[in-house]
C-alpha cells in the first residue's frame, strides 16, 4: 500500500532488511511478498541495485490501459444484459458512495482505492462469467491503475464520475455500456502519461 500512497515513489530503492525490521519480522516473508510484487509488475528486482519500485514504460501503461478497456468493456455488455434489479441498485449506491470518497480532499487512501476496485469487480461479479472476475484480477490492471494515476497526481474526476457510468451501465443497453465503460476507462490517459514522463525526467536530472 505504500507504493499506492506514494510513499515509495517509482524508481525508489527497497530494502528487504529495513522493511523487516519495521514490520517486525524475518527476511523470508518479506522476500515472498516482494517476489509477489514482481510478478504483478510493481517492483523490479536487479542483481547489482537490488529491490526497486518498477518505473513503467510509456508502453506499459499503455499496454494496461488496453488490456483494461478490453476486459471492462465486456464486463460492462454483460452487465446491462443480466444485472438483477438488485444488483443494478447495488451499484448504483456503490458509485455514489465512490464518488463521494474521490470528492472528500482528506479521503483515506486506501479506503477510496479498496471503494473503488470493488465497484469495478462488482461489474464483472454480476456480469454472470467467473473467468472474466479471474481476468481481472490476475492482470491486476485495477491496481495499476489506481498507482499510475496516484503517481501522476491526477485527481481531476467529474463529480459525478462513477454515478453517470452507473447509470448507463443499469439502463440495460449493452451498446451504451460498452461506450461508456471505454470512454471511462481512457479518461485523462494522455494527461497520466504526460504527468509520469515529466516526473521521470524530473528524477533523473536530480539523480
Amino acid at each position: 500500500m505504500a507504493i499506492l500512497k506514494g510513499e515509495l515513489p517509482l524508481g525508489a530503492a527497497i530494502s528487504r532488511r529495513q522493511l523487516a525490521g519495521k514490520l517486525g519480522m524475518s527476511m523470508v516473508p518479506v522476500t515472498e511478498a516482494l517476489q509477489r510484487l514482481e510478478a504483478d509488475g510493481l517492483v523490479d528486482s536487479r542483481a547489482r541495485s537490488g529491490t526497486v519500485v518498477r518505473r513503467p514504460t510509456r508502453d506499459d501503461i499503455r499496454g494496461h490501459y488496453v488490456v483494461r478497456e478490453a476486459l471492462e468493456t465486456q464486463a460492462a455488455r454483460l452487465f446491462a444484459e443480466k444485472a438483477t434489479a438488485a444488483e443494478r441498485a447495488e451499484l448504483l449506491q456503490a458509485a455514489a458512495d465512490l464518488d463521494q470518497a474521490n470528492a472528500d480532499p482528506n479521503h483515506d487512501v486506501h479506503k477510496t482505492f479498496l471503494l473503488h476496485s470493488r465497484f469495478h469487480h462488482r461489474i464483472a461479479e454480476c456480469a454472470g462469467c467467473p473467468a472474466l472476475v479471474q481476468a481481472i484480477e490476475k492482470s491486476h490492471v485495477l491496481i495499476l491503475n489506481w498507482l499510475y494515476n496516484s503517481v501522476a497526481d491526477f485527481h481531476e474526476l467529474p463529480r459525478r464520475w462513477h454515478r453517470d457510468l452507473a447509470k448507463v451501465l443499469t439502463s440495460g443497453d449493452p451498446q451504451a455500456a460498452d461506450t461508456k465503460m471505454r470512454e471511462h476507462v481512457r479518461y485523462a490517459l494522455d494527461d497520466v502519461l504526460r504527468r509520469l514522463e515529466a516526473g521521470h525526467q524530473l528524477a533523473d536530472l536530480l539523480s
